[in-house]
């Protein structure tokens, strides 16, 4: 059972199409932890740019998704945007990259992924 991620939206979007949730999942797996590992690269070394791309292709996928990291990816997302150079977003940063680990180690147990 799922702690770190629902599956409400995912199932309203794919109206209850068990094919497309498990296609939506797998895609979960195959690109958010690609995005959180160029996060956890491009915050250290103040590549707005990159951090904002990142964060930015993230966003739906975690709000689909349900994560509670997302509101901490948004604060991710406006650093690099904006590129908030006497901002610490080391703490959001973990923030994400917890709620992702969580949620992807979740969702493979759960789809068999």
């Amino acid at each position: 059972m799922a702690q770190h991620y629902t599956l409400d939206r995912v199932k309203e979007m794919a109206d209850n199409d068990e094919d497309f949730v498990m296609a939506l999942a797998a895609a979960f797996i195959e690109e958010v932890p690609v995005d959180a590992d160029r996060l956890r690269k491009a915050i250290p070394e103040n590549d707005f740019y990159e951090a904002y791309q990142a964060a930015h292709k993230m966003k739906p996928t975690l709000e689909l998704f349900g994560l509670s990291s997302y509101d901490a990816l948004i604060e991710v997302q406006d650093w690099g945007k904006f590129e908030q150079e006497d901002k610490d977003i080391t703490s959001q940063l973990q923030i994400v990259l917890e709620g992702v680990e969580n949620a992807a180690a979740e969702i493979r147990s759960d789809f068999n992924l």
